[in-house]
Order: C-alpha cells, then structure tokens, then sequence
C-alpha cells in the first residue's frame, strides 16, 4: 500500500548553490533508488527561519512530495540525520485532503509556469 507523503527539509545557509542542489539531488536519488515516485518537487530557496537552529537565521527549504511504502520514510530520515547539511526536516502523510489540495496547488503552479 503506497501511502502519499510531504517531505520539507532546511539545509544550512552556508552551501553555495551549487551544493545545495547537489544535496537535494542525493536525496532525490536515495527515493528514486528506493523505487519511490516523486510526484512534486520544489526548492524555495534562502528563507528567514522562524527562530535560530545552531545559530543560524536562514536557510534552504527544500520540498518532496512523493507515494511511498511506509517503510522507506525510517531510512529516508536517517539519511537526513546522518548529513550534517541539513539542519531540519519534518515528513507527513498527506491524507486524502491535504493530498487533493497539493494536486491543486500543482496545477496552479504549472499554470503560472506555461
């Protein structure tokens, strides 16, 4: 049963482009290995965060969204605790609302997009 799922990830404002790219591709990788389908996929850039993390004010926002066993979620999370890149990171099963209203928010962004 493959369950959908939104992955947000803060990584440290000290990267330079490029390595936060890279970083958001490894991640990529390690689902896309995992025989996981990536349905969205969004970077939101260097963001103000609402308070300091390891004192730092800013950061990379990164967003997943993705259909995936339950399972591959525990090694996703260890991955992102194992990198010292990422300073946050929150993933929650969208139910059948918040998943309707993701494909919504899609589609108004390819909207925009064309």
């Amino acid at each position: 049963m493959l369950n959908h799922y939104e992955t947000v990830f803060i990584l440290t404002p000290v990267l330079s482009d490029v390595q936060m790219k890279e970083t958001a591709e490894k991640f990529k990788n390690y689902l896309a290995e995992a025989k996981v389908e990536i349905v969205n996929e969004e970077c939101w850039g260097l963001r103000r965060l609402a308070y300091p993390i390891e004192k730092k004010s800013t950061g990379f926002y990164c967003m997943l969204e993705f259909d995936a066993e339950p399972t591959v979620i525990k090694d996703l999370e260890i991955q992102f605790r194992r990198d010292e890149k990422v300073i946050r990171f929150l993933t929650t099963k969208l139910d059948k609302y918040a998943a309707e209203y993701a494909a919504k928010r899609r589609s108004l962004k390819s909207k925009k997009e064309n």
